[in-house]
């Protein structure tokens, strides 16, 4: 029974504890996506990109009303005091992934190790005080130091996801994983929503675009601060949940006591499972098309379709609010019918993906193909998101499915390893449009596409819903090509054994 005072404090609560975790999850997401993304945004008003008419001559170049050309050029901006070519551009903006690929293996073993809480809370803490000092590192040291930065800012980030995963493997129960995984991943949306729409804002009217950094370093601190009270890295060490809950999650969540002292993780099982290299590439090819809509959507608004920065901000954060709505409906969707039986939850994670992939990457091309036509090329991108939104319910959750115990290193090395894409996209982005054509981008966009396509198949093919043995080789015992080889079983082994035949 809980001390009195604990049940005063847990009747406070309208909602389940685990919703309060997931609601703060989702905050914590969206925090990490607006530091991250501010930047994509802001970048168009640093850059002096004044150029000649007569030496980047595109036929195909759209109408801008906004121009106001002197002697040929176009006008300068206030506070563009940078002058960076695309693909300097294009290093700084991948600068963030490489960090942030860097401690996703660490922070996942710091989360299962130490708890989730602090893992996420000081990695995001310190993020947020790089984004408030983004101003004047930039113009202290240039695209060198702001590069620097942008490192530091994604090893701040990059236990975010294996820090959650590692927390919600403690507290969902396995048929609430799609809606709780669309709930806490669709922040990213928010964030995208959030940090698209406050950026223009800020930016609007000729805005200095050091605010953009400001207002969104002291939105993560005070974060921060409500996560710190709020919320705990497993049940048991929740110290005002009632008792109905936490009895319901002990009972329902596979690792939700974790007294009992793990195995070391079996790295060489997971790198020779099937499933998860099938996984990794869905991973890859989600990221590419993510990190192509996220890192160059605002700059393609921009520089190809002449909007002005603040409908660019408004704009960019509409195809994210499509794919946050979309990926409820498509989490609620993939739980119901795993939960009436119409499909496994293999085959759901695989229609699920399927959608996430095939379907944006029709999207962007039928865009690249719209040419000035705006409101059929801003649609498509919109369609194009939305149907991203099943990314979610379908390969997102599947570490959860493959490795209960072990989601935070899991979702480590696939995050880690399929963050390659943030770093090569906007890089090889700056590469392919060095004038920002239409015709230079419609050539990124067909990239794009054969890598979504292409990594999806791969999935298609080899994915797998079910727990996997060496997630807890205690309960499944050893696989059964193991049997008689150099291990040598006992009765209870072959007992094992004989389970995780039937289970594989």
């Amino acid at each position: 029974m809980l001390p009195r005072w604990r049940r005063i404090i847990s009747k406070m609560f309208i909602i389940p504890q685990r919703y309060v975790l997931g609601i703060m999850g989702l905050l914590a997401v969206c925090n990490a996506y607006t530091m991250r993304v501010c930047l994509n945004l802001a970048v168009t008003q640093m850059v002096n990109n004044t150029k000649s008419e007569e030496s980047h001559f595109d036929p195909d170049a759209c109408p801008d009303d906004s121009e106001i050309l002197v002697n040929g050029t176009v006008s300068l901006k206030e506070y563009a005091i940078f002058d960076w070519s695309e693909s300097t551009q294009g290093l700084i903006l991948s600068g963030f992934y490489y960090g942030y690929a860097i401690t996703h293996v660490p922070g996942g073993y710091l989360a299962e190790r130490y708890g989730g809480k602090w893992t996420l809370g000081i990695g995001l803490l310190s993020t947020a005080i790089f984004t408030l000092l983004t101003p004047i590192v930039v113009k202290a040291g240039g695209a060198t130091w702001l590069f620097i930065l942008r490192v530091l800012q994604g090893m701040g980030e990059g236990p975010t996801m294996p820090a959650l995963m590692i927390v919600l493997a403690r507290w969902v129960p396995p048929h609430e994983r799609s809606r709780q995984g669309a709930l806490v991943f669709g922040g990213a949306q928010i964030g995208n929503i959030f940090g698209s729409f406050m950026s223009g804002f800020l930016m609007a009217g000729n805005g200095d675009w050091a605010n953009v950094f400001y207002f969104f370093g002291c939105f993560g601190i005070l974060w921060f601060l409500f996560w710190s009270i709020l919320c705990y890295s497993t049940p048991n060490t929740h110290p005002y949940i009632s008792d109905e809950e936490l009895k319901y999650l002990n009972e329902h969540v596979t690792s939700a006591d974790t007294k009992s002292v793990r195995d070391p993780v079996p790295w060489k099982a997971i790198v020779r499972s099937v499933p998860v290299w099938a996984l990794l590439f869905a991973a890859v090819g989600h990221d590419w098309g993510y990190y192509t809509m996220v890192t160059d959507l605002p700059k393609y608004m921009t520089d190809v379709l002449k909007f002005n920065i603040a409908t660019t901000g408004t704009l960019t954060s509409i195809p994210y609010l499509a794919m946050w709505i979309s990926s409820f409906v498509f989490g609620w969707v993939c739980d119901g019918c795993v939960k009436k039986g119409w499909h496994s939850i293999k085959t759901g994670r695989i229609i699920h993906t399927t959608i996430a992939a095939t379907g944006p990457a029709i999207c962007i091309i039928l865009a690249s193909y719209s040419g000035c036509d705006r409101f059929k090329a801003v649609a498509y991108f919109i369609a194009s998101m939305a149907l991203m939104g099943g990314f979610y319910s379908g390969m997102k959750v599947n570490a959860l499915d493959l490795a209960p115990n072990y989601a935070g290193s899991l979702t480590a090395m696939i995050n880690g390893t399929s963050t390659i894409s943030g770093i090569i996209t906007p890089y090889l982005i700056g590469l392919l449009t060095p004038d920002s054509t239409l015709s230079q981008w419609r050539v990124a966009f067909w990239v794009c596409f054969a890598v979504l396509v292409g990594t999806n198949v791969v999935y298609c093919i080899w994915a797998d819903g079910k727990q996997q043995w060496w997630d807890d080789v205690r309960q499944y015992g050893y696989p059964p090509e193991w049997k008689h080889g150099s291990i040598q079983s006992s009765s209870s082994d072959k007992e094992k054994n004989k389970k995780a035949e039937s289970a594989l």
